[in-house]
């Protein structure tokens, strides 16, 4: 099934308003220009380029705290300015860091181009973010259905968006990686010519803030910094797609290479499943207990990992651990992440939602940028290979007691 019928039949069952069709849309184009450029950069930053492997790394990193820890930027932009000034911004510097990194020869210029395209992120993502979590909530109140619901929507078309990308990207790639860029900023042109005609000047029931007083009420807000740290430890868990598991592929098969196999899963198990999920979780379980089962399940994820690991094996047979790995850790992140979403507008400040959908990324990103140099070392210790696993386990299983109590939703 395309990720156009899926979109279709999806929003058949969810009836979404036009603002939310072009918001759920918007997402599925970000993540498709995006994944066209991520998956092949290193590689060209390495060969063509000629960067050593710590300044590879480094551009990477610097790529994602420009995105990831400047979210609560973008948010605070929003609730000042409107989603409209703010998304428009965000996709003409993505465009501008795509087409300068598509030229860019010189380490200087590749990171202006990556600083570029991860501040766009960091505008666009939490405006179109925190509006949708707005909307859904609309939604809800309107008899629409749950909001989390809508949001396991925005969710399916943003991973439909990272498995069509890379395919995009690799088979633009056989002409050169200038083509690849020049393919991901033509995608944001289309999207910021959309957005132009399409996104209202000004959407009801949302206020323009002034920015002063909104961060101290933030910072006391002893629920929602729960929350992030209880998101955050979901993410670090998720962080182990590209750390610990390459490291347990390599020691099962040899090689990285069924890595990109393990991946297609993970995405094809959100596309395919994460709307049945969410709906099932909606009927039956509210926020807190959808979030704290899907931490479960990520905790018996690595746990899988650890009890196979002292049996040594190899091969197809020593992937399987790995495969059970990666399917836990997938239907936690169905269960988790749409549930954490819905979440925020309880917690927030009444017209500082995007402050609150920003910081909750920032702060989870902080979490995850020290935890994982902390997992880092741990691997490289020396320690029987299932220690660290079970440890990893632990993070998850005891961030359910970091869930701030909440009357249940659907």
């Amino acid at each position: 099934m395309s990720a156009l019928s899926l979109y279709r039949s999806s929003e058949d069952k969810v009836r979404l308003s036009a603002l939310l069709r072009l918001l759920v849309l918007t997402q599925l184009a970000f993540n498709i220009g995006f994944f066209a450029v991520l998956p092949f950069l290193a590689e060209h930053l390495g060969g063509a380029v000629g960067m050593a492997g710590w300044l590879v790394g480094f551009v990477l990193g610097l790529r994602t705290f420009s995105q990831q820890g400047l979210f609560v930027v973008g948010g605070v932009l929003a609730d000042r300015y409107g989603v409209r000034p703010v998304v428009l911004t965000g996709c003409a510097l993505r465009i501008a860091g795509f087409g300068l990194l598509g030229y860019a020869e010189r380490a200087w210029a590749v990171i202006g181009a990556v600083s570029l395209i991860g501040f766009a992120a960091a505008l666009f993502s939490p405006a179109v973010e925190s509006e949708v979590a707005r909307q859904a909530v609309v939604h809800e109140e309107a008899g629409g259905g749950s909001r989390t619901r809508v949001l396991a929507l925005f969710t399916v078309a943003g991973q439909a968006g990272a498995f069509v990308g890379p395919l995009l990207g690799a088979l633009l790639l056989s002409v050169d990686f200038r083509t690849v860029c020049l393919a991901g900023a033509g995608v944001f042109v289309f999207v910021l010519v959309g957005h132009v005609r399409l996104l209202p000047q000004h959407i009801p029931g949302r206020e323009r803030v002034h920015v002063r007083g909104g961060v101290g009420p933030l910072l006391r807000n002893r629920r929602f910094l729960a929350l992030c740290c209880a998101y955050g430890a979901y993410l670090l868990a998720h962080n182990q797609f590209y750390l610990a598991l390459p490291a347990e592929v390599e020691r099962a098969a040899g090689s990285q290479a069924p890595l990109a196999w393990l991946f297609a899963l993970s995405s094809l198990l959100v596309v395919t499943a994460q709307l049945a999920v969410t709906r099932w979780a909606g009927e039956r379980i509210g926020p807190r207990r959808s979030m704290a089962a899907g931490l479960a399940l990520i905790a018996a994820g690595f746990a899988v990992v650890a009890a196979a690991l002292p049996t040594g094996r190899t091969g197809t047979a020593g992937l399987l651990p790995a495969a059970g790995f990666v399917v836990l850790l997938t239907l936690g992140q169905m269960l988790v992440a749409p549930a954490a979403r819905a979440w925020v507008p309880d917690l927030a400040e009444d017209g500082r939602l995007g402050l609150y959908t920003g910081a909750l990324s920032s702060v989870s990103g902080l979490i995850v940028l020290l935890g994982s140099a902390a997992t880092g070392s741990l691997l490289d210790t020396g320690l029987p290979r299932a220690v660290p696993w079970l440890l990893l386990a632990a993070v998850p299983a005891t961030a359910i007691t970091l869930l701030p109590r909440h009357p249940e939703k659907a």
